[in-house]
């Protein structure tokens, strides 16, 4: 039997709970650097990056050849019953790399759920506290405590209940959506004054630029007054660096270029360049707050995750892949700021290093309906793209930091060959 696209959406119809949605209805064959090719032999240029999985692109030759190494001596163990040195050496790595000038611990899990979830775990067990701010529009994950951090209903949570109690929402700053820093931090005040005060506290997490939720981006400025509260109130400050962590931004991590460093990184997605790879890094004293049993998993930082990852930290070293991300990013956001200058619909154009979106409005309020039938005009020409966003009205684009400016040019081409289509004019 042949197969086609719309066999398998058939096969996946019957077979797949359908929770577990697919933005494009098109499977793959293979895939190399910032190219896929579907069952039927078409060729896209991916600009979703397994949603910032694949900065390092599809199938990099080192961590082909770093985890075909592995696969030579063990699979698994589980760490917790018998160590490898991967393991270690990659916490080593990790702890230099995460931004901050004190001693740091690392633990390693599978997925960026599981990082926060146990992120949230030592911050409580440090400070002895319950609670959790969080962000509007904030994206934490699909387990259940990351999922009550996660400020977006639908899809994530509707239709479960109410989620888990002791997490208050703060307001995200957007310039575009009149929320200010000042009203971000007045929300905060807010939560003191009339749900918890500070010594209920026991962390507020946030992304540095928000991914789910729009790019939004924190401003070094309102990160730094959400560090000077927390050391005003004994809280931990948690970066959630899941989709901005493994170069995505221009530094390694975001929080680089934010002044003042987290007591708590979580990271997943691109670190182990498609292999599941997760953790969390933090002050030393802090990540000790938990005893020996208490954080871990049958996977967590699996022998073949860990090479990979150890791969991906050296291919960024030697490729300079650091530079490239923000070289990256200045091309895009030239070429969406000159879309749009033709389509009035395209709001604002924004980001931090190579990840960068656009959001669609139109007479001042979300223009949802035009994402769909961007993202599907862009397939039918070969690219792929992805929407995110509250009102699902931004098109965000995560492509491997190791595409050529070329691919970068026809990508950007192709969106506006896009635009036109459904928008007109142009």
């Amino acid at each position: 039997m042949t197969k086609n696209n719309a066999s398998l959406m058939a096969r996946r119809q019957a077979a797949v709970a359908t929770g577990v949605g697919q933005i494009h209805p098109v499977f793959a064959e293979r895939a190399e650097n910032a190219r896929v090719w579907d069952v039927e032999g078409k060729e896209y240029l991916d600009f979703a990056g397994g949603i910032a999985v694949l900065n390092t692109g599809h199938l990099h030759p080192k961590v082909k050849a770093a985890v075909a190494a592995q696969l030579e001596h063990f699979s698994h163990t589980c760490f917790m019953v018998l160590g490898y040195e991967s393991y270690v050496a990659l916490c080593e790595k990790l702890n230099n790399l995460v931004p901050g000038k004190f001693a740091k611990k690392t633990a390693l899990f599978n997925s960026g759920s599981e990082a926060v979830e146990n992120a949230i775990k030592v911050a409580r067990a440090a400070t002895g506290r319950a609670g959790v701010i969080a962000f509007t529009s904030g994206y934490h994950g699909r387990t259940m405590a990351a999922l009550a951090l996660t400020g977006k209903v639908a899809p994530y949570s509707k239709g479960m209940g109410l989620m888990q109690a002791n997490v208050f929402r703060a307001r995200f700053p957007s310039a575009l959506h009149g929320i200010s820093e000042d009203d971000a931090m007045d929300s905060i005040a807010q939560i003191f004054r009339n749900d918890a005060e500070p010594a209920d506290i026991a962390a507020i997490i946030l992304e540095p630029v928000q991914g789910e939720g729009g790019f939004y981006v924190a401003s070094p400025g309102f990160m730094q007054r959400l560090r000077q509260l927390c050391d005003r109130e004994g809280i931990m400050l948690i970066a959630d660096e899941v989709q901005t962590g493994a170069g995505r931004t221009g530094t390694f991590f975001a929080m680089e270029q934010m002044g003042v460093a987290a007591d708590i990184t979580c990271f997943a997605k691109s670190i182990a360049g498609g292999f599941p790879l997760s953790g969390i890094t933090g002050k030393a004293e802090i990540m000790d707050a938990i005893g020996p049993g208490g954080l871990g998993g049958t996977y967590g930082g699996n022998p073949l995750a860990c090479a990979a990852a150890l791969a991906v930290i050296e291919v960024f070293e030697q490729e300079k892949l650091l530079a490239r991300s923000q070289a990256i990013g200045q091309q895009l956001t030239r070429g969406l700021r000159q879309l749009q200058h033709q389509y009035d619909q395209i709001a604002e154009v924004r980001g931090l290093g190579a990840m960068v979106a656009m959001e669609l409005m139109e007479d001042g309020a979300p223009a949802p309906q035009y994402s769909a039938p961007i993202l599907a005009a862009a397939r039918e020409r070969g690219l792929i793209l992805l929407s995110c966003g509250t009102f699902g009205n931004v098109l965000r684009i995560l492509v491997p930091l190791t595409a050529s400016d070329e691919d970068i040019s026809e990508g950007l081409a192709i969106l506006g060959e896009s635009l036109k289509a459904v928008l007109g004019g142009g």
